[in-house]
């Protein structure tokens, strides 16, 4: 008996079908609290990049599929960023056959604490080749007065 698993054996053995053989999962086994239900599925796979500038937080997420009527950006308890929408099952017909479903369907919702510097009032969000960014200017922190004290004898 061999100590290394072979790749290549078993019911998944097509070796010139790149997508025959699954990625193996170490947590598979493992049982994590269901507080993320099977309808938001889309809740884990939506990636966001969040990037400070001097002038702003810039926050970009990967949404491909999705109308800018889909998805939503609000502000809420003035400094919770939240972005949400929901991305629909493909209609079935009865005479198709799938093979695989990987994209993934559901509702999904990312919340980001703002930090004191936003303006979070002049919040924009625009929408372009699937990728939504939401710009959030920055205040300008006031430096404290400083005034300096001559120290007499």
């Amino acid at each position: 008996m061999s100590l290394i698993p072979s790749f290549f054996s078993g019911p998944r053995s097509n070796v010139f079908d790149p997508f025959s053989l699954d990625v193996w999962d170490p947590f598979k086994d493992f049982h994590f609290p269901t507080s993320v239900s099977a309808e938001n599925s889309a809740f884990v796979s939506t990636r966001v990049d969040w990037k400070e500038t001097p002038e702003a937080h810039v926050f970009k997420a990967d949404i491909p599929g999705l109308k800018k009527e889909e998805v939503k950006v609000q502000i809420e308890d003035d400094r919770v960023l939240q972005i949400s929408g929901e991305r629909n099952l493909e209609k079935e017909d009865k005479n198709d056959t799938w093979h695989r479903v990987e994209r993934s369907s559901g509702k999904f919702m990312r919340r980001f604490r703002l930090p004191e510097n936003a303006k979070v009032e002049q919040v924009k969000a625009s929408m372009e080749n699937g990728v939504l960014t939401v710009t959030v200017p920055k205040e300008e922190i006031k430096k404290p007065d400083v005034k300096a004290i001559e120290i007499s004898a």
